[in-house]
């Protein structure tokens, strides 16, 4: 079975529960900064796109 959930939504919900718990770590920032540039669609978007669904296609090839 397949789930697919936006980025937008996936990085929203990490976001808030990073501000929520009070996380400071480089991973916490790194979530807030990727929801930042998915929600505004900035120029830097495409790029940051593609890192972010290559990884993921990675990721999916790991589980095969």
């Amino acid at each position: 079975m397949i789930l697919n959930i936006s980025a937008v939504l996936l990085f929203g919900a990490a976001s808030a529960f990073a501000v929520k718990t009070k996380s400071a770590g480089g991973g916490a920032a790194l979530v807030l900064f990727l929801f930042g540039f998915f929600a505004a669609g900035t120029g830097a978007y495409e790029p940051i796109h593609n890192l972010v669904q290559a990884s993921a296609t990675a990721l999916a090839d790991l589980g095969k």
